[in-house]
């Protein structure tokens, strides 16, 4: 059987697991996409990964103890850093007007 603790948990993980929640995640796609069917671009990719960072990092300041959601963390600003080196290589304009629109700084 479940302890009440043990749902308490399960409510806290499921939270973090859907992290975003699908009208949110599409209004940054059309936000940042470059054309009409565009979900790839480094833009959007960073784009959703901040909103994610951002309220992974809300959670962990409320769980001081979660260290998995950390570890978690620790990805994404990792994976956004190479999304950005990669914007930064291969088109300079656009990494500049990103890390602008972003205040990414």
């Amino acid at each position: 059987m479940y302890h009440i603790g043990d749902l308490q948990k399960f409510e806290v993980y499921a939270s973090i697991i859907i992290m975003l929640a699908t009208k949110k995640k599409q209004t940054i796609i059309k936000k940042h996409r470059i054309h009409d069917k565009d979900t790839g671009s480094p833009e959007v990719q960073v784009a959703v990964l901040s909103t994610q960072i951002s309220e992974l990092t809300k959670h962990l300041k409320k769980h001081k103890k979660d260290n998995h959601s950390r570890r978690g963390l620790i990805k994404m600003v990792a994976d956004r850093r190479t999304h950005l080196k990669y914007l930064e290589r291969k088109d300079k304009t656009r990494y500049n007007a990103l890390m602008k629109k972003m205040d990414l700084n």
